[in-house]
Formats: structure tokens, sequence, C-alpha cells
């Protein structure tokens, strides 16, 4: 699928694992694209990997002003902006809330819903002035945390559920003139790092054992993907073209794990 020509996009958390992916897929479309990473050494890998090809903003999602500043550097150099894909995030590493104190717990809260749903909400605000210009969109980086339990604590598996509700209330609010959608990758390998109130900053998904050995165990596709295999419904997403009449929909590129057997997690043994 090729983006029509002069088609600009910002990726937030674009310096490593799925955001680094988008990235590249979105330079491999044809687009114009708008990197915002809070890391100021992985905005510089960023610029070692893609040189002039993109436009680097060093900032925090959870600033309006930031997300203010990502917007306007598409705007000064690339002259509109077509896509938004809210992608930044933190993960609770699977923490119950039983062995969390109180006070790390509340401290854990405020940051992981403050950059995983306060961060896109920031990010529609200060884009949708901009996108409506264009017919453009936004696009939400979910989870299959955002449907079913078990693919994170407590609070990751609240915010993937509190982004479905964002993309359909914006949806809402933004028709007929920005269209806002999702998408809902499963697990894969990756730098996605914890937060400081549970000690897991510095922690990252990368790090869990055999985590392809269960990610394939637990897929009826029986697969473990890495980011670049899920860049594809965000370039669907963003395409007027393809993607025209989509609006307020999630799509689970998560291996199939809405349809998970019983008895057995896939039921295509008698067709080997």
């Amino acid at each position: 699928m090729k983006l029509p020509e002069n088609q600009v996009v910002i990726v937030t958390g674009a310096g490593s694992g799925l955001g680094h992916a988008l990235t590249e897929r979105f330079l491999a479309e044809g687009a114009a694209v708008v990197c915002m990473e809070i890391n100021p050494e992985k905005a510089k890998r960023l610029k070692e990997d893609f040189g002039k090809s993109v436009s680097i903003v060093v900032g925090d999602v959870t600033k309006y002003e930031d997300n203010r500043r990502a917007v306007e550097e598409a705007v000064s150099r690339f002259g509109h902006l077509d896509t938004f894909v809210a992608n930044a995030g933190v993960f609770d590493f699977f923490r119950p809330i039983t062995d969390t104190p109180p006070d790390a717990l509340s401290q854990a809260f405020d940051q992981i819903f403050a950059i995983n749903v306060k961060g896109g909400l920031l990010g529609a605000k200060a884009a949708v002035t901009e996108l409506k210009k264009t017919g453009g969109s936004i696009i939400y980086t979910v989870s299959n945390a955002g449907f079913y339990s078990g693919g994170g604590g407590a609070i990751y598996t609240s915010t993937k559920h509190a982004l479905v509700g964002l993309v359909r209330q914006l949806a809402y609010e933004f028709a007929p003139y920005v269209r806002v959608n999702g998408v809902a990758p499963g697990g894969m390998k990756t730098e996605l790092s914890g937060v400081s109130a549970l000690g897991s900053d510095k922690q990252k998904l990368s790090d869990v054992e055999e985590l392809e050995s269960m990610l394939c165990q637990i897929t009826p596709l029986n697969i473990a993907p890495i980011p670049a295999d899920y860049t594809g419904p965000y370039v669907l997403l963003s395409s007027k073209v393809d993607a025209g009449p989509i609006t307020g929909v999630v799509i689970n590129t998560d291996g199939g794990l809405g349809v998970r057997g019983i008895a057995n997690v896939r039921g295509g043994e008698a067709l080997r």
C-alpha cells in the first residue's frame, strides 16, 4: 500500500519498539514523519537511523505544550498534518495490586494513566485543528489488554480499556471532520518499560523470560510477532482512500486471542 503523496504523520514514542517500526513503515510508504520521543538518547538514535528523512521533537506526551510543538514542527516543515499516531506508553509488568503498597499503587496509577491515557488525550487536543484542515485521522495504540484480562496488571489493563472508550468518544466528537481509530496489538519483544513508582522504570518487556514461547503458546495463530508485523493496520487507517469510512474502530491484531478455544487454544489440527 502506498499512501498519497505528501502524507504527514506524527508518531509519539517513536524511539524504540513499535514506534520505531511505525516510523520506518510510514517512511517506506512515502510519508513524511515527525518523531516525538522523550528520551534524548533514543532521539539521537532516530537521527542516526533515519537522518534527514524525519523531523524529531524531544518531548513529553503528558505535556500539552510538547504535543503542540510536535504539531507545529509538522506544519512548519511539511506544510500540514494528516495523521497523529498516539503510540507512547508504559507497562506495569503484570503487577498485582495485592503486592503493591497503597502509596506505590496511587503513584503508579498517576504515572501510567498520565502517559497511556492523558498523553493520548492531550495529543488529540493539540492536533485536532490541523487534522480538521486535511480531513485527517488519529490512531491510538491500544493493546489486547484493552479487551481481555491478563495482558498486564490492573493499572495497565485499565488504561488500555480507557483508550477504547477514548477512541469511540473522540470519533463522535470529531466527526465528520477527523477520523479516530485504534490498533490493538498483541505481545511483542520491545523496550516497553515500567514506571518508577513500581521500581520497574529500568525494566523492559524484552527482559521477560521466554516471551516469544509464551506468545506462541497462547495465540491461535501460534506466532510471536515483531513490532514491524503490527504496522500494516496503522497505514491502512491513515489512508483517506482505503479507510475513509472507518472511524471509532479498534482493529485487533493479537494473533486471534479472542477466538481461543477452551479445550485447545487452536482448532486447526484437522487441517494438518
